[in-house]
């Protein structure tokens, strides 16, 4: 079963790197990672997202920075 879920990219300052938030239908936050690091298997299997993995590194590069949208790959 398909779970919507949302993403937005938080831009760090100084020394504290860019972010990558995935948050459920009910905006809990589910992964929380660097945007230069790409996720780890189990945790790309807990969201439902295994082969999928250069379509979320391409959407994370393109999204703005602090605009919430719907993680649709």
């Amino acid at each position: 079963m398909y779970t919507p879920m949302y993403i937005i990219k938080v831009k760090g300052k100084a020394k504290i790197p860019d972010y990558v938030q995935i948050r459920d239908d009910n905006f809990v936050l589910v992964a929380y990672f660097r945007a230069d690091r790409p996720l780890k298997d189990k945790d790309l299997e807990k969201l439902n997202l295994v082969g999928k993995e250069a379509a979320l590194r391409q959407l994370i590069e393109q999204i703005p920075y602090g605009k919430l949208q719907k993680l649709e790959l």
